[in-house]
């Protein structure tokens, strides 16, 4: 039986664990102090470990600068994770691995291949993203197992967090990751912005009957460093008893911490330039994260009025030497108000355009960078009619530390809903740990009765099926797509999916494009849409159908049913239409075509 409740938050910028023993009458969450390296041979616990990943050079590996506590002696260290590694990513930023998790849900790349650091030369040894997250999580799961040598982390119950827009193949990813660092095979998956609910109810106590009253909509308007999370709680009464239900989740944006550094690493460099100083495609990298750091000093409630950036030289005068240039923390301020969070109507729609039709691979950033304006597309795109509006907000995410960003996002709402003004919810917030203080606490409520949100999955998923008739040369027949479970499916439930039956090769992979949407409330299993228009593609679902159940066949008749587990992973199913087996159907995450 466990001992604890592990929530672990692995974030694109910070990773957090937190935990409650799980025998416990009433949760008193605490958060584990991570040992991880702050400078060669320098080893210091933190709250936080920074979700950053340094390789270092050969010379290196050997010299025992990279030691832990629970590093065997005379080990080869491959790579390290945590402090040092965030402060690497600006001095040597073709040998540090950052923003991970949004590597993880890039459909385009391959996931599983050594491909980070993105762009590094041939020299510098490579890692995927998947062995990135499973290195994040391994550190945390040997820290933890060095701190509670008699509770190893198999055993004990653990809730890990994903984005609410990861869609089904990006929390099989990160849970495949888990699992390989050590994590029991039973984890729970659990949204972000639930867990940063979680938090504040276990904050508030009893309390948040009186502020959340029926019919109460609360948003949850999650910041990070690498992305935006947009998710609609409302307040519903049953039996007497005040429940929480998910109402909606936003799409995957990739827009945060990350953009804004670019921002401010943009104005630098023009500085740069007014001195005479081109920065080589080396020293922009270095900027950027130069930038992020200097961001978050400037941007505390006590910061300074001005701080150094600065970059290590590369011409033939500097080397060995730096250039710095100074920003205003007002300046910055201005800067990342008026960019990320500009006034905006509740009518308007995010920028899709962009520059080119060329693009080169890498990440997605969002082209319209503007955190308000995609606020009011998802608030339109839920309501009925009209903008749907909520009546409190919760803060989560590293970017809202500055109070600054969090007064304009409510001045912009007040705008929008001058009548009925959406007010923070009360209490303080822990913007740093409180996902995973809220993973813990959900586990604790699971086991001990206590209060939980509804409302299943946040997305409806469809297969892509060809339509049958005469081919055209140079012409992809038209494809339509077949929903096989709708939003809101609840965790250890499953579905038969009506319709027509369809014939997969047998002997061989046969795959299925897969598609998603978060706003299409009303389609249910069985329904066929006449094209894919408005849905997103995830990865490609694939089964290999062999055995005596086909009885040697080329092709065999199959229909499909869906299952969300009670640790809330999504399954489809292919079931033989003759009763003969079913095959379960996996996600082809290699790279794509």
């Amino acid at each position: 039986m466990a001992q604890y409740i592990i929530g672990i938050d692995l974030g694109t910028t910070n990773s957090v664990l937190a935990y409650v023993a799980a025998d416990a009458e009433a949760p008193e969450l605490k958060l584990l102090p991570v040992p991880q390296v702050v400078a060669a041979g320098t080893v210091e616990s933190r709250t936080s470990l920074p979700s950053f990943l340094y390789l270092p050079t050969e010379a290196e590996r050997t010299s025992g600068a990279f030691a832990l506590p629970w590093t065997k002696s005379g080990a080869d260290v491959t790579a390290v994770v945590g402090e040092f590694a965030r402060k690497q990513a600006a001095d040597v930023p073709d040998r540090t691995v950052g923003a991970t998790k949004s590597w993880l849900a890039h459909h385009a790349v391959d996931r599983k291949g050594p491909i980070l650091p993105w762009g590094a030369g041939e020299d510098v040894p490579k890692i995927s993203p998947l062995a990135a997250s499973q290195a994040f999580l391994q550190h945390l799961v040997a820290a933890w197992e060095h701190a509670f040598p008699d509770a190893p982390i198999a055993r004990q119950q653990v809730a890990l967090t994903v984005p609410a827009s990861f869609d089904a193949s990006a929390r099989e990813l990160t849970r495949e990751a888990a699992i390989a660092a050590g994590a029991p095979h039973d984890l729970i998956l659990l949204e972000e912005p639930q867990a940063a609910v979680y938090a504040w109810l276990d904050d508030r106590g009893e309390k948040w009957r009186k502020e959340l009253g029926v019919g109460a909509m609360l948003l949850v308007c999650d910041v990070g460093g690498g992305t935006t999370d947009f998710t609609l709680v409302t307040v519903r009464e049953e039996d007497g008893e005040l429940t929480l239900e998910r109402k909606a989740v936003g799409n995957h944006l990739l827009v945060g911490g990350d953009n804004m550094d670019l921002a401010l690493a943009y104005q630098v460099s023009q500085r740069f330039a007014e001195k005479g100083v081109t920065l080589d495609p080396w020293q922009s990298v270095s900027l950027w994260h130069s930038c992020r750091a200097a961001k978050e000093r400037l941007l505390e409630a006590d910061g300074p009025e001005t701080e150094p950036i600065t970059v290590l030289g590369r011409g033939s005068k500097l080397i060995g030497g730096t250039i710095s240039v100074d920003m205003e923390r007002e300046h910055v301020a201005e800067l990342l108000v008026d960019g990320f969070f500009p006034t905006c109507a509740i009518d308007t729609k995010p920028a899709r355009t962009r520059a080119s039709g060329f693009a080169e691979i890498g990440l997605p950033f969002e082209s319209e960078t503007a955190v308000t304006r995609h606020l009011a597309g998802f608030l339109s795109a839920h309501g009925d009619g009209g903008p749907i509006m909520p009546s409190h907000v919760l803060f989560n995410g590293g970017v809202f530390r500055a109070e600054r960003l969090r007064r304009r996002l409510l001045d912009v709402l007040a705008a929008w809903f001058p009548e009925n003004t959406p007010a923070p919810v009360e209490g303080p917030q822990d913007l740093d740990h409180a996902v995973a203080r809220g993973a813990a606490y959900y586990g604790w409520a699971k086991t001990h009765g206590g209060v939980r949100i509804r409302g299943g999955t946040g997305r409806a998923y469809y297969v892509g099926v060809e339509t049958a008739g005469l081919a055209i040369p140079g012409a992809p027949r038209p494809l339509r797509a077949l929903c096989v479970a709708s939003i809101g499916m609840e965790e250890g439930t499953e579905a038969d999916v009506p319709g027509q039956e369809l014939a997969i090769v047998v002997g061989e992979p046969a795959q299925f494009r897969f598609f998603s949407s978060a706003t299409r409330k009303e389609d249910h299993p069985g329904l066929m849409l006449p094209n894919v228009n408005g849905l997103e593609e995830s990865d490609a679902l694939e089964a290999t159908l062999g055995g005596k159940e086909t009885q040697g066949e080329d092709v065999h008749p199959v229909r499909f049913k869906s299952r969300v587990t009670e640790l809330g992973m999504f399954e489809l199913w292919c079931l033989s239409a003759r009763g003969a087996g079913e095959w379960k159907l996996e996600f082809n995450v290699r790279e794509e075509a």
